[in-house]
């Protein structure tokens, strides 16, 4: 059986649903959208009536704040409204319903139910299709979800037919440049033609075999400049710079790339990265940044630091900024790594 609540903001709290008000009205011009409200629509399956009952002003709402709702008595608007609700593609991941299915079986102690979850957009006002579609548009990302069906489903298990045979590209190792061309446009892929042209000649020379379109795709996922920053490692041939500070910036670290470098600079390329860490190096190079951790993750954010715990002085590393990639591609994909 699949239970169903709503849970949405007290009035004095809606706070979300205004600014959205206001954005859909100046942004998209969706002058007609007279009042908007929202709410999180949980559907649960495989769960007890008493387990229900206090997860309802535990896990699906906090008492304080929300307002809760069972089964279809959501209340409406007096006047014309419509109704959208946005979900999770199938197969994506939805950090809401997951971590709500969590906390049922943590706080219960029983095995874990099935949630699926979806935010609700009530939207007051007579709206044309056109209005709707902006509307949509704006607050349906399709690589991550999709309009979800007002109706509650008669089961949250979902069944996949079996996936089809991984296609092969025939052919790709003894491609010529025009094929190459093709075939990124075709795949759409985020590597340009001299990726692809390495990777040919990877699996030419060593896998002497013509690749799996899958792992054409991981390469090209790993490759992509969110993974890898191939913009920050583009070689700098030459730079005509108008902007006078720049320029004495860009002098500067030419400076500094003589003194770190040595004879090596001018075999060294010039890129992003290296203008961006020049001045750290440089300052490490002369001796001042004797705290600087050194490890096999070479993370410039990590410094040494004396700790006194329990009377005794212990060596700490203290992080005072760091980048994470929180949503690797394996737990998102479609979306991919959300930094």
């Amino acid at each position: 059986m699949v239970r169903r609540v709503y849970a949405e903001k007290k009035p004095p709290l809606r706070l979300e649903a205004q600014g959205l008000l206001n954005e859909l009205r100046s942004i998209l011009g969706v002058t007609a959208l007279t009042g908007l409200r929202l709410a999180n629509r949980y559907d649960v399956e495989n769960i007890d009536e008493a387990v229900f009952e206090q997860a309802k002003g535990i896990v699906f709402s906090e008492p304080q704040v929300d307002d809760l709702w069972e089964e279809e008595s959501l209340p409406m608007p007096e006047g014309p409204y419509s109704v959208l609700a946005v979900e999770a593609l199938p197969g994506q991941f939805d950090q809401r319903a997951d971590s709500a299915a969590q906390c049922i079986q943590l706080m219960a102690g029983v095995d874990r139910p099935l949630v699926s979850y979806a935010k609700v957009y009530l939207l007051e006002g007579t709206l044309s299709e056109a209005d709707l579609e902006k509307i949509k548009g704006y607050v349906i990302n399709p690589v991550e979800s999709r309009e979800g069906l007002p109706e509650k489903p008669e089961t949250l298990v979902r069944t996949h037919p079996a996936p089809r045979a991984v296609e092969v590209l025939d052919g790709f190792t003894a491609m010529d440049e025009a094929a190459l061309k093709a075939l990124l446009e075709r795949l759409g892929l985020a590597m340009d033609l001299d990726d692809l042209e390495f990777l040919q000649a990877y699996f030419r020379d060593t896998e002497r075999r013509d690749p799996t379109i899958t792992e054409v795709r991981v390469v090209d996922t790993y490759w992509s400049d969110h993974c890898r920053h191939t913009t920050f490692s583009t070689h700098i041939l030459d730079a005509n710079i108008e902007n006078e500070a720049v320029k004495r910036a860009y002098a500067h670290y030419q400076e500094l790339r003589r003194e770190v470098y040595g004879d090596r600079a001018k075999d060294r390329p010039e890129t992003l990265m290296d203008i961006a860490t020049i001045a750290t190096t440089a300052l490490k190079k002369r001796g001042l940044l004797p705290e600087l951790d050194e490890s096999e993750e070479i993370n410039a954010c990590s410094i040494h630091v004396p700790a006194l715990v329990d009377g005794k002085t212990q060596d700490w590393l203290l992080m005072f900024k760091n980048e994470t990639h929180n949503h690797p591609t394996e737990i998102e994909p479609f979306g991919c790594a959300a930094t």
